[in-house]
C-alpha cells in the first residue's frame, strides 16, 4: 500500500493536471467561436461559386480539349492523398481519425492496383503515415510557423498541387479533413479536388438567355484554380474549428477525470491516514499496559 507521503503527492500531482486541462479547455472554448464563425462565414461563397462553376460546365462538353483540372489526364494509375492536420496536440482522435480514413483509402487503392502519394500538411498526421508509406511522401506543407492557417497557406498548397499536377506526378488528388459539424462531432472527410469534379448545374431561375464573354469554357479555366484554392482553404477552417471543438472536448472529459480520480485518491488517502491513527493509538495503548 502507498504511504500518506505518496498519496499526497499524487493528489497534487493530478491537481495540477487538472488545472492545466481547465485553462486549456477555456482556451479552446474561446479560439472555437472565432474559428466556427470563419469556417460558417466561407460556406456560402464555395456554395455559390460551385453553383456559378455548374452554370458554366453544363453550357460545354468535357473533352480532352478543356482545362486539364477538369478533364484530368486521361488515366488515375497515381493518386495523391493531400492529410490536412494539426500542428498541435490534446484534441481526442482529432488527428487519428484523418490519418485513418487516408490510411482507409490508400489501401483500397493499392488494393485495386493504384500507386499512392502521400502530400501532408500539419505535423500530428506524419509519424504514422512516414511509417507506414516511408517512400511514398511526396512533400510536407509545413505550417508550424503560421499562427491559423489561411487564404495565403491555401493558395501556396494549390499552387504546389497545380504545379506536379501538370508536371505528371498524379493523376487524382483526394483531401481529407475533418468537417465541423459541432463541438461534439467532426466528421472525417475524403473530397476529390483534382481534377475537380464537375459540379451540378443549379436549375435556371428565370428564362433570361446568358451571353458570356469570353466564352464559357475560357471562363471556366479561369475560374477552376480559385475554385480549387477555395476548397483548401474552407477545408483549412473547416480543420480550424474542429481542433478546437475536439481539444475543448477532450479538455473537458479530461478535466472531469481528473476530478474523479482526485475524489478516489483522497478516499484512500483518508482511509490510510485514519488506518496510520488506528496502528498508532493501539501500540500506545498496548505501550502503556505494558508498563
Amino acid at each position: 500500500m502507498a504511504s500518506l507521503k505518496e498519496l499526497k503527492g499524487r493528489i497534487n500531482s493530478v491537481k495540477s493536471t487538472q488545472k492545466i486541462t481547465k485553462a486549456k479547455q477555456m482556451v479552446s472554448a474561446a479560439k472555437l467561436r472565432k474559428a466556427q464563425a470563419a469556417a460558417e462565414a466561407a460556406r456560402p461563397y464555395a456554395a455559390r461559386l460551385a453553383e456559378v462553376m455548374g452554370s458554366l460546365a453544363s453550357k460545354i462538353t468535357v473533352s480532352e480539349n478543356s482545362p486539364k483540372l477538369l478533364a484530368g489526364t486521361g488515366s488515375d494509375k497515381v493518386h495523391l492523398l493531400v492529410v490536412m492536420n494539426s500542428d498541435k496536440g490534446l484534441c481526442g482522435a482529432f488527428n487519428s481519425n484523418i490519418v485513418k480514413a487516408a490510411r482507409v483509402k490508400a489501401q483500397a487503392l493499392e488494393a485495386q492496383g493504384k500507386t499512392v502519394l502521400f502530400y501532408l500538411v500539419g505535423r500530428k498526421g506524419r509519424p504514422v503515415i512516414r511509417r507506414e508509406y516511408p517512400s511514398q511522401i511526396a512533400h510536407m506543407f509545413d505550417t508550424t510557423d503560421v499562427r491559423y492557417p489561411g487564404f495565403n497557406e491555401a493558395e501556396r498548397v494549390a499552387d504546389e498541387l497545380v504545379a506536379m499536377y501538370e508536371a505528371g506526378k498524379f493523376d487524382v488528388a483526394h483531401l481529407f479533413y475533418a468537417k465541423f459539424r459541432s463541438a461534439l462531432v467532426q466528421e472525417p472527410t475524403d473530397q476529390q479536388i483534382i481534377p475537380v469534379p464537375a459540379p451540378k448545374a443549379v436549375a435556371a431561375t428565370t428564362d433570361a438567355v446568358t451571353e458570356y464573354e469570353p466564352d464559357e469554357e475560357e471562363i471556366l479555366a479561369a475560374l477552376l484554380p480559385r475554385y480549387l484554392k477555395t476548397q483548401l482553404f474552407g477545408a483549412l477552417l473547416e480543420n480550424a474549428a474542429s481542433e478546437q471543438g475536439a481539444s475543448m472536448t477532450a479538455m473537458d472529459n479530461a478535466t472531469r477525470n481528473a476530478g474523479d480520480l482526485i475524489k478516489k485518491l483522497t478516499i484512500v488517502y483518508n482511509r490510510t491516514r485514519q488506518a496510520a491513527i488506528t496502528t498508532e493509538l493501539v501500540e500506545i495503548i498496548a505501550g502503556a499496559e505494558a508498563l
